[in-house]
């Protein structure tokens, strides 16, 4: 995985799910069995939700989802 402190602002983020979500949904399956499609289904201008459905689901900060996301990413 790959590791940065370099701040995630939200255009990259909503790069990085538009550009590479299936890379990166693909990745979070494998490492993440618990998640469901459901979990992992991103919708354009839908990003929040995304994020927040994951939050829930892995119990984790939104930054911490983040950095997961951005570390699954070829882009990030």
């Amino acid at each position: 995985m790959k590791t940065s402190t370099t701040p995630i602002t939200e255009s990259s983020m909503a790069q990085i799910l538009k550009e590479d979500w299936h890379i990166v949904r693909g990745k979070l399956k494998q490492q993440y069995g618990e998640l469901t499609d459901n979990d992992l289904t991103y919708v354009k201008g839908k990003e929040e939700e995304l994020l927040g459905r994951l939050q829930k689901r892995m119990r984790r900060t939104r930054q911490e989802i983040e950095e997961l996301i951005r570390s699954c990413s070829n882009i990030g």
